[in-house]
């Protein structure tokens, strides 16, 4: 019977480093993968001890990756009658999971690509302004300007697609497989 144990436990191990694996390829940590996986399998939301316990490692390294996964959306504090201490829970929808990841992660590239764009913008239109330009001088810049427009057009459509998701748009056109 311990032998069946220790069997059933490895193949929860290994689906938790599936979960890891799954979560990193949006560009989040293997730990904060691990974490997940380990509150998913378990089914019910576990203390800050717990998951340092399941985890190994110390309570202020918990605490930061549950403040990451909260800020990704894809965990959450909740309340339990007659508990006093924190408890972390994580969606079981997958679905859910997903678009939280592929959102968040895209939505980060996007903001820091548009302050990027917004700078060069600036800097161009400064260079516009000087006396005598050659037209050479002034076709590049109007190069360069037009290059900035598309590229933000661009990332307007990204975050129209992000809407899309985050707003379950998607699953008219893709819908999700149901038990």
């Amino acid at each position: 019977m311990e032998k069946l144990s220790h069997q059933i436990e490895k193949l929860e191990n290994e689906m938790i480093e599936k979960i890891a694996d799954n979560v990193h390829t949006f560009g989040v940590s293997k730990t904060v993968g691990r974490v997940f996986g380990i509150i998913s399998m378990r089914k019910e939301p576990m203390t800050l001890e717990q998951l340092s316990e399941a985890m190994g490692m110390s309570k202020m390294r918990m605490s930061q990756v549950v403040r990451e996964m909260i800020e990704l959306n894809i965990a959450e504090k909740v309340f339990v009658k007659g508990v006093r201490k924190d408890l972390i829970q994580v969606d079981d929808d997958y679905y859910q999971t997903f678009i939280a990841l592929f959102t968040a992660n895209w939505r980060k590239t996007i903001s820091k690509s548009r302050l990027h764009e917004h700078h060069l913008h600036q800097q161009l239109l400064k260079l516009q302004e000087e006396v005598h330009l050659s037209e050479e001088t002034e076709e590049q810049i109007n190069i360069l300007l037009k290059e900035i427009k598309r590229s933000l057009d661009y990332y307007n459509w990204i975050i129209r697609l992000v809407e899309f998701f985050e707003t379950g748009e998607i699953f008219k056109h893709v819908p999700k497989v149901e038990d």
